[in-house]
């Protein structure tokens, strides 16, 4: 048989990579974005209780409509605009699902998309997929600004989409009120649609707040918004999102999200439908993480890395210049080899394996984890 690859340049996924060196070498694994620690056990119940009770066939479509009444009404709580459940919001199977959806909908060959890198690895392989051109615009460690005048001039009549990740995997920056109005600007009577992943929007610290896409409104009517309930709530084998957005953008998202996975789990979104009606089991995780990343970053301040305090995510990255003079990629295998701490490199996440001797580490661990891997990361 004869065939051509669709994705003829995609290696293993860095994580996969990182992931098994790590299992191999029993390393304390802060590479890939996963809680070591279990859920809110009400949650787990609650999942129990809706399978016992016999929720155990297909949801409907477009997700369970008490859920996308809770997800409303968690935008109107938290930023005074929301969306209409009946058709501007689509529980998915995490957000990634969404995210290819909302790509492979409107992306076609010869479309431009600009990525703001270092970015996260599954937009840029959709993108290709549909036949899309990505157009990188790379940001820089430490502070990872956008130059919009640069984004400007980047802006061609092919340009059919923009995707920002705020907060931002992997670099944990965030983009200010500032940046979202540039945005907002910027793409205001085009045709430019807006892909905002915002799956981390419940962790951000030192007092500063998510600027969500809705919260700008000519922005939000060419914006659609992913989350993850798994990111949110430490669960992600558990692979739950949801997608928001205008209704006539949204016609097109479900023409894909119908044939590719048609529905999610039906007992998972009872329970997330309750459990997100009390506020307070997401708007305390700032407080949550927060003291998670000021553990790591405590127990590893007198250490030979380089950081600045991640302001968002559950990711915190470290320069490692002032240790070594090996490639990121390099430096992250042998660290997890020889010294038994895995973590990921961010030249794969950058235009052009751009590398800059860092490496993102994630804090979303028990305490103890994050105590023994900081210790061994003092001794380098």
């Amino acid at each position: 048989m004869k065939h051509y690859s669709k994705l003829p340049n995609l290696e293993t996924t860095i994580f996969t990579i990182m992931g098994n060196l790590s299992k191999k070498h029993t390393a304390i694994n802060l590479s890939q974005g996963f809680p070591n620690f279990k859920s809110d056990q009400k949650l787990i119940d609650l999942v129990s209780k809706a399978m016992n009770s016999g929720y155990n066939q297909y949801a409907p479509m477009l997700g369970v409509l008490e859920l996308r009444e809770a997800i409303a009404h968690k935008f109107d709580d938290l930023y005074q605009s929301t969306y209409n459940p009946e058709n501007e919001i689509v529980v998915t199977a995490g957000a990634t699902q969404a995210i290819f959806n909302i790509i492979s909908a409107f992306i076609k060959p010869l479309d431009e998309v600009i990525l703001f890198k270092p970015a996260y690895d599954c937009y840029e392989p959709a993108i290709e997929l549909n036949g899309g051109k990505v157009v990188s615009m790379q940001l820089n460690y430490p502070e990872y600004k956008v130059d919009w005048n640069k984004v400007k001039e980047a802006i061609s009549e092919k340009t059919k989409m923009i995707v920002i990740n705020t907060r931002q995997n992997p670099s944990g920056t965030l983009f200010s009120k500032e940046d979202m109005e540039q945005l907002e600007l910027i793409t205001n009577n085009t045709n430019i649609i807006v892909l905002s992943d915002e799956v981390y929007e419940h962790m951000v610290y030192d007092g500063l707040k998510h600027q969500s896409a809705c919260l700008f409104p000519q922005l939000k009517e060419r914006t659609f918004i992913t989350a993850s309930f798994g990111k949110t709530f430490h669960n992600t084998g558990w692979k739950m999102g949801y997608c928001c957005g205008p209704k006539e953008l949204m016609k097109e998202f479900i023409k894909v999200h119908q044939f590719n996975v048609y529905c999610v789990n039906h007992p998972i979104q009872i329970a997330f439908a309750k459990y997100i009606s009390e506020s307070n089991n997401y708007k305390q995780l700032n407080l949550f993480y927060e003291h998670k990343r000021n553990t790591f970053l405590e127990a590893i301040k007198n250490s030979n890395f380089k950081f600045t305090p991640s302001k968002a995510t559950y990711f915190q990255v470290l320069n490692y210049s002032a240790i070594s003079n090996e490639n990121d990629l390099d430096f992250a295998k042998r660290l997890t080899k020889e010294f038994g701490v895995a973590s990921i490199p961010l030249s794969v996440f950058n235009a052009n394996n751009l590398d800059e001797k860092v490496l993102r580490f994630c804090f979303a661990k028990k305490e103890e984890t994050l105590l023994k891997a900081a210790e061994i990361l003092n001794k380098l």
